[in-house]
């Protein structure tokens, strides 16, 4: 991981990309956590329904939380354009150097994949597990979705994306079987993962080409943005439309492919994107082309290192540095003590990325 720091880190940057990639960083590495551990000795009737949606959906259907993980990917997908736009411009400009880029970011991001969920620090090998997280699957995305930007116009990046959902959707289909140990991406990582597979709930190796078709989404809306100056309005409006629908698309198909997140089946990566398409719509709009910044620039703490965000929500617990600092509030807290750690440990996190924006420090891979 490079350490990168700039004077300047906006400049040339669009703010909506930062701020709704925070966004969806606050939610997975603050709030979430933090609403939970209340509800857990403070619980009443009304929050049940926000509860409903801050849990993933069991099996088949959609729920609000089940956006943060296809956000993740879509965002990353929406950047592509602009870091890519001096490689695209000029074709005589040598590849090479940008493969080799790629390919490092892709391997980084599958090491630290391991690292957070895979259960590779424990060094013990019965016990890890080699694809079993969103920066895996981040990174199988940025791959395909990379390649498929530096080397093919805009037709036949649409044209490959449909090949990536048709071949991925035509197995799943023509086996018919979506149950969680009978469906055919099950099989395959069954397969070829074993006992490495981790969380069996989930798909990882055959879900890799929709990963692929959910950050391709990102990059064709970073590609109706990129140009923005010439007419955001129009951009703001084209990024709604086809978000609507994406969603449409995604229902209907739901009646032939049940919507399972689990398995990032094709009617589900449909609905995801287009949900990701309007609120990128919503926040384009309204930060870039109108201009309204008010109460929302802090989540750019969390939108400008958003890996680091995520490695140190989901590996580090700092519960144990706040229970040393206040371990005389228990006797006055009683059952909300546990609540008070866990909102004193994503506050420490907090407090680490907003040092590092403070400092201009941003992480990159």
């Amino acid at each position: 991981m490079i350490r990168s720091s700039s004077p300047n880190p906006t400049a040339s940057r669009l703010d909506s990309l930062d701020i709704l990639r925070g966004l969806d960083l606050f939610l997975l590495v603050f709030l979430q956590p933090v609403i939970i551990s209340l509800a857990a000795v403070w619980h009443p009737q009304w929050l049940n329904p926000v509860l409903y949606q801050l849990d993933h959906e069991v099996w088949v259907g959609f729920r609000c939380w089940d956006l943060v993980m296809p956000l993740f990917l879509f965002m990353t997908g929406a950047a592509m354009p602009f870091s890519f736009s001096k490689f695209r411009s000029d074709p005589a400009m040598p590849r090479w150097p940008l493969y080799r880029k790629i390919l490092r970011r892709f391997l980084i991001l599958f090491l630290l994949g391991m690292i957070v969920q895979g259960n590779l620090l424990g060094l013990d090998p019965d016990h890890i597990f080699l694809y079993n997280n969103t920066l895996q699957a981040i990174a199988a995305g940025y791959l395909i979705s990379a390649l498929l930007l530096i080397n093919f116009k805009l037709r036949n990046q649409i044209i490959a994306t449909i090949l990536l959902l048709t071949v991925y959707s035509l197995p799943m289909s023509l086996t018919g079987d979506f149950s969680p140990e009978g469906n055919f991406a099950y099989k395959i990582d069954e397969l070829i993962l074993g006992h490495f597979r981790g969380d069996l709930s989930y798909t990882w190796i055959w879900s890799s080409l929709t990963f692929a078709v959910t950050v391709m989404l990102g990059v064709f809306a970073g590609q109706i943005i990129r140009p923005y100056r010439e007419n955001p309005c129009r951009a703001a409006l084209y990024l709604l439309a086809i978000g609507v629908a994406l969603i449409l698309s995604g229902y209907v198909w739901s009646f032939h492919t049940p919507i399972i997140k689990r398995l990032w089946t094709g009617s589900m990566t449909l609905l995801s994107g287009g949900f990701c398409f309007v609120l990128m719509a919503a926040f384009f709009y309204w930060i870039d082309v109108k201009g309204h910044h008010c109460g929302l620039d802090w989540l750019k703490i969390y939108g400008m290192n958003s890996i680091t965000a995520y490695i140190l929500g989901e590996t580090i617990n700092f519960r144990s540095v706040a229970a040393s600092l206040s371990y005389g509030l228990q006797p006055y807290l009683g059952a909300y003590y546990d609540a008070w750690l866990t909102f004193a440990n994503f506050l420490i996190i907090f407090l680490i990325l907003r040092f590092l924006f403070r400092n201009r420090i941003f992480l990159k891979i």
